[in-house]
Parts: C-alpha cells; structure tokens; sequence
C-alpha cells in the first residue's frame, strides 16, 4: 500500500510503499476514503512533540471495512466508518469514569506497530491511527459505523476537528445556555468550539482571530461577535460585550502559550477557561496565581473534546443529517495523496481550515 512516511522532522513528507499487517485480535483493517490534516499532525511532524522516526502521520479519518480480526463485533465488512486516535478498553480506571478519551491500558498496538518498510523497517504507527496512507489497522474501539449516506470526505472531520473543538464546549466545560463564550483562534477547532457553543445556545459568543476571512467563517458558524486584535484590543472589547464582567467562558483551540495567558484575563470571575490547543512540549504559560484564586476562575484542559466515541459520534451524525452541524463548509480542499506537501503548506500557512487528502 502508499503511505505517506515522515523520515527526518520539518522535512517533506515521502511516498513509499509500505507493508501492513492483518488484524489481529480485537482490530480492524479499514481502506481509507479520506484523511483531513490537522495541525497535530504537523506538530508531530515538526518534533515538537517528539516521538520516533520514521513515521506514517494522519489520524483524522474515514473509509469502508475491509477486514475484522478474531472478537470484533462493532463494526463488519464493508461498513461506513470514522477513524479516530481514541484507543480505549473500557474497563480500566479512567474508562470506568467515563473517560475513555484518557485510557490508560496499553494495547498491543501500542507497543507493535502494524506498518512495516523494506527489509523489514518498522515503521511509526503515528498518532495511534498512521492514517495518510491507503489502509489502516487499528483497534475496534478507535472505529465507529455511519451511515453510508454521509460523504465521507465530509465524515472524517468528525474524526478530530469537530469532537474536539465541539466536545470541549459541551463534554469539558458543559457550557449553560444563556452563557458568553470566547472562542481564541477559528482555525478547523475553533470554528467547532463556535458551533459546539451555537448549539449549547450561548447568548454572545466572541471568535478571535487574525485572519479577516476566518472571522467572517466563525460568524456563518454561529458567531454572534468577532475581534481582530490587530484592529481592536480584545480584552476591551470583551468587556463591553460582556456587561465589563468578562466572558463566562474562554476556549484557547491554538497550540500558543501567549493566547492561554491572554485567556486568564479574558474570563469573569467563577468564569472557565478551557486550554484545548496543545502547545509544542516544554512551551511555558505564566499568569498570576492569585488572580486564579481570588477571583475563583477555573482553568481546565481538553483532550479530544472528553469524547465517548459510542455515545457522541452517532448524536453528532444526526446533527449533521438534520443540517444543525456544519461539516461540509469545513472542508477548503481536496488534494490527492501524491499532493500532501502542498496539502500541509497550505496548512501550515494559515490558508486552509481543513484540507483533506482523498484516496
């Protein structure tokens, strides 16, 4: 099969044909339809959260079943699925809570990659999911069935992008209606974080963002306010947006320490902020404690939108099939998989909200 395999950090990715293994015990092979990029791809890619090379990235998916190892009873032959980097048990201390998104059992996965190079060459299963590449082998509770109706291209954003930036809004901070949400950043995340606070039915909800372009995109997303910093300071303008109290809630879905800082002061007193963006490792926030203490604001972190993939996925397709989910008006382009390069430069130069790689 093609894969798309990173073999030295900030360099263009490599087309080569790869070896994959069959399903083994509670795994499923899917042919891949469609890999949107995102911005943790890059990362990775980059270094920036380390990790081994060489590696096959991509981890926001779609495709059909081709095959299902011994014990598999979710999914069949030939259905319609998201692919996603959530790898759960269901038993262990975390899932048991309901938090599968944080499992912390070791799979055989984890420790075996199932993608192999010449002579052999094992190759990084990257992000769990190794997704650019033609096919995938990965565990069952990574996979949900969908209805075959759904364009794929369209279903793979489900993937990441919007149960991340949705489920931080209405799994991680359970945002109240009537509430003011801030969004930081209406990259593919953050424009999820509007809808997600859309839905919730929040009164005022105030994207930021650089781009002109991407702010007029967060306000067809449910945006009832936009703040360019470069034109208006944003804390200011806040304020007035918000009775001078300050936001109930505040979403930073970019990877940068200076916007989590920005967001302490961003929030009311008793108000959440929710750190969704991951950003490069050993990168630093500093804010005043006691600013956190006396004035009661919760700081709290999102991982893949606290997302249980059984429970949310199938809630998020009927959104879409009733047309209340944007997914479609998401997708900026569709490249080939023998384009990723311009793909991810188009990403990485702030042009795209999600490109997807079409196989």
């Amino acid at each position: 099969m093609k894969a798309a395999v990173c073999r030295e950090h900030g360099k263009p990715l490599v087309i080569e044909m790869l070896e994959l293994d069959a399903p083994q015990t509670g795994e499923v092979k899917i042919k891949i339809a469609a890999c949107a990029i995102c911005h943790s791809d890059i990362i990775y890619m980059d270094g920036g959260w380390g990790g081994e090379l060489p590696a096959v990235y991509g981890h926001e998916a779609a495709g059909v079943v081709e095959e299902i190892g011994p014990g598999v009873t979710s999914v069949k032959p030939g259905d319609h699925v998201v692919v996603t980097l959530i790898r759960s048990c269901g038993h262990c201390y975390h899932c048991a809570q309901g938090d599968q998104h944080i499992c912390e059992t070791q799979f055989p996965l984890d420790a075996n990659s199932p993608l192999h190079g010449d002579n052999d060459e094992t190759i990084v299963h990257g992000l769990r999911t190794g997704a650019f590449a033609e096919y995938v082998v990965v565990d069952t509770s990574q996979v949900v069935a969908i209805p075959d109706s759904i364009p794929l291209d369209s279903a793979s954003l489900l993937a990441c992008g919007v149960i991340t930036g949705l489920g931080a809004v209405v799994n991680t901070a359970r945002v109240e209606s009537g509430s003011s949400v801030v969004v930081i950043g209406t990259g593919g995340v953050g424009l999820n974080s509007v809808q997600g606070a859309s839905l919730a039915g929040a009164r005022t909800i105030i994207a930021i963002d650089l781009s002109p372009g991407k702010l007029a995109t967060a306000m067809e997303f449910g945006a009832t306010h936009t703040i360019n910093p470069d034109e208006e300071d944003a804390l200011s303008a806040i304020s007035k947006l918000t009775q001078e109290r300050g936001a109930d809630y505040v979403f930073v879905t970019v990877g940068s320490t200076r916007a989590i800082e920005q967001s302490v002061d961003f929030a009311r007193k008793g108000g959440t902020i929710c750190i969704v963006g991951m950003p490069p490792s050993g990168a630093m926030a500093a804010f005043e404690g006691v600013d956190i203490a006396n004035n009661a604001k919760k700081l709290i972190g999102s991982k893949m939108g606290s997302t249980r993939l059984q429970v949310d996925m199938p809630r998020l397709v009927e959104l879409y099939q009733q047309g209340r989910l944007k997914l479609d008006e998401l997708i900026s382009n569709r490249y080939p998989l023998e384009q990723i390069n311009e793909a991810v430069a188009s990403v990485r130069q702030g042009e795209a909200l999600r490109n997807v790689i079409i196989f």
